[in-house]
């Protein structure tokens, strides 16, 4: 017997088979890009996650030599902050406006800051459902015509099963949820102006949404009537994967964006607005920024500077001291989340004389995102927030200079492993809790190598921070922070 995990990303469709145990014992992924109609936009077409998710459970299956009726559940997460408009029939009416779309700005002016700090436990900020579905119903001829606005995750459930449902988790990025009640708000839902009617039912991210209907097997390939988690979001099936479900670890998920947290038994609310508080599985909650461009900066990096990949970058980093000689760079190519959010930040090099090369730049990109990174786990800490170590995850984590880098400037134990893919793995997990109905269970997602701290280099790490400071600090006026 199996279970099947699904991770929706935004550069690919990610699919694994598990045994009984939670072992990864298939994988698949079906690469694609986002679409971008226009600065500050960017899109993906519902239809091609449609079109990959068959092909990647049936490449999958073939590889773990499973056949689909043997398949007990299927899980599904993928990344957040999408908003999908759809028709009675659960049809698209429009492309998915992606996590990293800026184009619902305006759509928040008047909102009360406060209002969806103390209710939601999130910044108001663009990137958020309620602003895109604001911005929908302004600008497009279509919003008379949704029946259900979705994210990803829950779209392709309803797809699948006909069911229209959130987790904690997804109903908890949209600023319309209150992490108190656990249920969509009145006043903020007034707010935005947004119908409940037309939002999914809140459920239990491990409880059955539905079962597989007819055209839910054809674009599976599974059998009609297997189960299907109602799921959650990237950002909490990662760390779930990773085998963080209680609190002590910040988890830091090393993909396109880099998104972090930790788990809190309360809902911790941070008046500074660097962190933002969700719902959690057990009724607990999760603390956590949405993250910045830190896979993405890495890509940026190597198709900017010819650098064959991201290991020829790491490699080029590692010769170069720590505080890579003086230049500090921002990770801000799409707007700054730490140390504060900046929609209108950019990303910077400051330092640079002409004996600067590759090797400097590159390892000041990394140690610009660890930077960031730091700026989180400091203020978690403050809040409260338990964290006695770091766990990697992405493909972020398979570079060992980046993890020691990491550990350097946070001044904590760092710890990786080599399955880096944990969001459909943590999707499975969610599949077995659907039909084991019991506790939900983390992987095993060991074993970890851990990296400590290199003390010799503790002196210049801070100093490294503390320009980063500054150099944020400085430059914050000219975009408007």
């Amino acid at each position: 017997m199996a279970f099947v995990g699904v991770d929706i990303g935004t550069q690919s469709l990610k699919a694994i088979v598990t045994d009984d145990a939670l072992h990864v014992i298939g994988s698949a992924s079906i690469a694609y890009r986002p679409h971008f109609p226009q600065a500050g936009w960017a899109e993906q077409d519902p239809k091609i996650w449609m079109g990959a998710i068959g092909l990647a459970i049936k490449r999958a299956l073939a590889q773990a030599g499973i056949r689909p009726r043997a398949v007990q559940a299927l899980g599904i997460a993928g990344q957040l902050d999408g908003c999908i408009p759809t028709d009675a029939s659960g049809a698209a009416l429009a492309p998915c406006i992606v996590w990293m779309d800026r184009r619902a700005e305006l759509e928040i002016a008047g909102i009360p800051s406060a209002l969806v700090r103390e209710r939601a436990g999130l910044v108001l900020d663009a990137s958020h459902m309620a602003a895109k579905i604001r911005w929908f119903e302004r600008h497009d001829a279509n919003a008379s015509r949704v029946r259900t606005w979705h994210q990803p995750t829950s779209y392709l459930v309803e797809r699948l099963t006909g069911e229209r449902v959130f987790d904690h988790g997804i109903a908890s990025t949209t600023m319309l949820y209150n992490v108190r009640t656990k249920t969509f708000d009145p006043q903020l839902l007034d707010a935005f102006g947004i119908d409940a009617s037309r939002l999914p039912r809140i459920d239990e991210a491990g409880n059955t949404a539905g079962r597989l209907h007819a055209d839910g097997a054809t674009f599976t390939s599974l059998p009609a009537g297997t189960p299907v988690a109602v799921g959650t979001g990237d950002d909490f099936s990662n760390p779930l994967g990773a085998g963080v479900l209680d609190p002590g670890r910040l988890a830091c998920s090393l993909g396109t964006a880099e998104a972090l947290g930790a788990v809190s038994d309360t809902p911790v609310i941070d008046d500074g607005a660097l962190v933002e508080t969700h719902g959690w599985f057990g009724g607990r909650s999760y603390i956590s920024n949405p993250g910045w461009l830190s896979g993405g900066a890495v890509t940026w990096f190597c198709d900017t500077f010819s650098v064959d990949s991201p290991q020829a970058m790491s490699q080029l980093a590692a010769t170069a001291p720590m505080g890579s000689d003086g230049v500090t760079f921002l990770p801000a190519l799409s707007g700054a989340m730490a140390p504060r959010w900046i929609a209108n930040a950019r990303g910077t090099f400051h330092g640079m004389t002409a004996k600067h090369g590759k090797a400097e730049l590159a390892r000041a990109v990394l140690e610009g995102c660890a930077c960031a990174m730091r700026d989180v786990a400091d203020r978690l800490r403050t809040l409260g927030v338990p964290i006695e170590s770091i766990r990697l995850v992405g493909g972020g984590a398979r570079s060992a200079v980046w993890a020691d880098i990491r550990a350097t400037l946070a001044n904590l134990p760092v710890e990786t492993n080599s399955v880096t893919d944990t969001s459909p793995l943590g999707a499975a997990a969610l599949a077995a809790q659907a039909v084991n109905r019991g506790t939900l269970v983390a992987p095993d997602a060991g074993p970890f190598s851990v990296i400590e701290p290199r003390a010799g280099d503790r002196d210049a790490a801070d100093s490294a921070y503390a320009r980063y400071r500054r150099l944020f600090d400085a430059l914050a006026p000219m975009y408007g922070g």
